[in-house]
């Protein structure tokens, strides 16, 4: 996360110092789509997305393995004693055998299908294979279109409505998106011309009638190659409008409605996109939480959680930071067991900093090589798409600001209650507090781009946005510079 503002940056002042009339955003692993679409939004000119498309499927061993899933699954594994270190680099390499971003349902799959739901992008972008000939056909019909949305004078703004982001948050839950996809959305929301309300509850209001459908890792079984095959994402969102679950009228990029757009959409596998009826998971997919160790938020991905996990207490096992994370996860002397919560420290925004994607801790290696497979983790960070595991996420405030998660101590008893919506740390407020009163903020950068970093990022729950860069500054070309 650190340099997704940048980005969103650069795309904006290129979009206002050249006299542009449209862009073609090509976009593709995980926070350059919305990085671009933020960029774009600031000015607002007639802008159209194109993914580069994920790769395609890993094979090792006559077995499909997906990216990032089956990765973490082999490092299980490999710390069990499970796998040689020279199966682990021969499945590494079956794994990214085509150009294109990763092949399951992770981060960047899924910021095309929102790009896809928003309406920002021609139907059918987001699944099609990177090296797929139909991938050129699309980015050939989108050059094609952007001309006709300048000459229309469609705009972001017109696209992207209050209405449009509801579909995408519905949407992630039936294809069982990232988490990422939360703090991403909302920062998307908030460059919005005239302004799109959105919160991170409505996240969870929204979602909690909708199933999980798509079949794909990591929730699932397939990865993006079926989902294309399968007939791609219109044919989910025509599932969902056909029960009423989408604004389906909303315009879109190809300038016709989003119930248009997919009106012929067929299901060619129903294993891979499964039925509203029959899905792969119930809702929830993902959940809010929130409660003394979360006052601001945070957010755990159901549909990939241990379900006896869910409602679950017991004693923290606390890392005061990634590097005391990697120095002692794997000590046989870890005061630790089956029923204990690893809680990381200052992996947040500013005190990672950039909030890193390792919010899924690999579990102690003692705690594998007995059998378990899934515990509780808590921390400020995220985690990647590609991950699963019962890890609640995005904690806010974090522990670089003193954000209660900074106070919690080996063995303090923690509760989530995913049902109820809640997480805490038996710990009273007045405990916390003279805890909080010992504390020493960590200081700050002195300088540079980690400074303006430091000093103007919002919180995950508000989008991780730069607060001087909310809102819309417009496309007007400035006088000449050089």
């Amino acid at each position: 996360m650190m340099y997704r503002n940048l980005c969103a940056m650069d795309v904006e002042e290129i979009g206002r110092a050249n006299p542009v009339d449209g862009m073609v955003l090509l976009v593709g692993c995980d926070k350059t789509t919305p990085a671009c679409l933020m960029g774009a939004c600031s000015t607002d000119l007639p802008t159209i997305v194109v993914s580069g498309g994920p790769m395609l499927n890993g094979r090792h061993r006559g077995k499909v393995i997906g990216s990032g899933t089956s990765m973490w699954e082999m490092h299980d594994q490999r710390k069990r004693g499970a796998l040689s270190q020279a199966e682990f680099h021969a499945a590494e390499g079956g794994m990214s055998r085509s150009t294109g971003t990763c092949n399951t349902m992770g981060t960047a799959s899924t910021m095309a299908c929102m790009a896809e739901s928003l309406g920002i992008s021609l139907p059918g972008n987001a699944a099609i294979p990177a090296v797929d000939s139909r991938r050129k056909a699309l980015a050939h019909m989108s050059g094609m279109r952007i001309v006709e949305m300048v000459k229309e004078n469609v705009r972001p703004s017109d696209i992207l409505t209050r209405e449009s982001f509801e579909n995408a948050i519905k949407v992630n839950c039936a294809i069982g998106g990232s988490t990422n996809a939360l703090i991403h959305l909302l920062a998307i929301a908030g460059r919005v011309k005239g302004g799109c309300p959105l919160t991170l509850d409505d996240f969870d209001t929204l979602g909690r009638d909708i199933p999980t459908i798509v079949n794909l890792m990591p929730a699932g079984e397939f990865l993006m190659e079926e989902f294309y095959y399968a007939g791609g994402l219109p044919v989910v969102i025509r599932a969902l409008i056909e029960k009423g679950h989408l604004n389906a009228d909303v315009m879109t990029v190809s300038g016709m409605s989003l119930r248009d757009n997919v009106a012929d959409a067929e299901n060619f596998d129903e294993k891979v996109i499964m039925s509203l009826e029959s899905p792969l998971t119930k809702p929830p997919h993902i959940a809010v939480l929130r409660g003394n160790l979360a006052p601001n938020g945070a957010v755990i991905k159901v549909s990939s959680a241990s379900k006896h996990l869910l409602q679950h207490s017991g004693p923290a096992c606390v890392f005061q930071s990634i590097d005391d994370y990697k120095s002692r996860i794997d000590d046989e002397d870890l005061d630790c067991d089956e029923n204990s919560i690893l809680v990381l420290q200052n992996c947040g925004l500013r005190g990672y900093p950039g909030m890193a994607e390792v919010g899924n801790m690999a579990l102690p290696a003692k705690m594998l090589k007995k059998g378990i497979e899934d515990m509780v983790r808590i921390s400020d960070a995220r985690m990647s798409g590609t991950a699963f595991g019962t890890c609640i996420l995005h904690v806010s405030p974090e522990a670089a600001l003193g954000g209660n998660i900074n106070h919690v101590r080996d063995g303090d008893v923690i509760t989530l209650d995913v049902n109820e919506r809640t997480v805490s740390v038996d710990v009273s407020e007045e405990e916390l507090e003279k805890r909080k009163s010992n504390w020493t903020p960590p200081l700050p950068p002195r300088s540079g781009y980690a400074k303006l970093f430091h000093d103007c990022i919002e919180g995950p729950e508000l989008g991780a946005d730069f607060d001087f860069l909310k809102g819309c500054r417009g496309s007007t070309v400035p006088k000449y510079s050089h």
